[in-house]
């Protein structure tokens, strides 16, 4: 059993269903492109959803939310027919993704009436990640896809915090959209509030319980040099110590519903 799950996992990893062709690196030949004069996109419909149906702490009135799912549509539509391109600013490409996850996340939960958790939605290999529910440029491709393949290529960890899995345990989902303008501030809020929220537990400075996202991206916070204990320091309102003992708590995958 152990065997097939590592397997199957390896195929998450590796693959992504329904992602093959949807990539970071050949969609801007490995650069960064910082030109301020490309296409600003305007997740204003995001933000005023998020306004009104997300609270301060993250979760999330679904019932409410079912209400409005047109307008979420709509925005989805807008998203898949504006895709970033390689004149796309790096800033905009990162808003562009992010609210593109959150927002394919809410209308999976939407469209499966609000399960109790977003796991009890049944997809390829049993995995709701690999589910081809995000439409770009007309083109059908998994949760999986645009986190591996896109987001995690860009090379900044702190999108492990800005995207939500609509789960107990996952960063919490802002109630402000990501624009280019306030992408990094909005990212390092993300990074400070899941850091020294209950989702960790800094108390014991020597033997620190941290989230499972420590675990299973550890490669992603230490690509910079830094270790574990280094990246949390940065945004942690009380410093654990550099030779800490770290153990990881037990994720919850309950819906972050209010």
């Amino acid at each position: 059993m152990k065997f097939i799950y590592s397997i199957i996992s390896l195929f998450i990893l590796s693959s992504c269903v329904g992602g093959k062709d949807l990539n970071y690196t050949s969609l801007n030949s490995g650069e960064q492109i910082t030109d301020a004069t490309s296409t600003v996109l305007d997740h204003q419909p995001w933000d005023d959803l998020l306004k009104k149906h997300v609270d301060d702490k993250g979760f999330v009135d679904y019932k409410a939310f079912k209400k409005d799912h047109n307008a979420l549509n709509k925005y989805l539509q807008y998203l898949n027919t504006n895709a970033p391109t390689k004149a796309t600013s790096i800033n905009e490409q990162f808003a562009y993704y992010i609210n593109l996850y959150n927002a394919a996340t809410v209308d999976l939960i939407l469209e499966n009436d609000m399960p109790a958790s977003i796991k009890d939605i049944s997809g390829p290999l049993g995995q709701v990640w690999l589910v081809e529910h995000v439409m770009i440029n007309d083109k059908a491709y998994s949760l999986a896809a645009v986190e591996k393949n896109v987001l995690q290529k860009m090379g900044d960890p702190r999108i492990h915090f800005a995207i939500n899995c609509a789960s107990f345990s996952c960063p919490k989902l802002q109630n402000t959209a990501f624009t280019a303008a306030n992408l990094n501030s909005l990212m390092d809020k993300a990074a400070a509030e899941f850091i020294n929220s209950d989702k960790n537990d800094l108390s014991d400075v020597a033997n620190p319980r941290l989230s499972k996202i420590f675990d299973w991206y550890k490669s992603d916070f230490t690509d910079t040099g830094v270790t574990i204990i280094e990246y949390i320091n940065k945004y942690a309102n009380s410093a654990i110590l550099k030779d800490a003992s770290i153990s990881y708590k037990d994720y919850d995958w309950s819906l972050n519903k209010q």
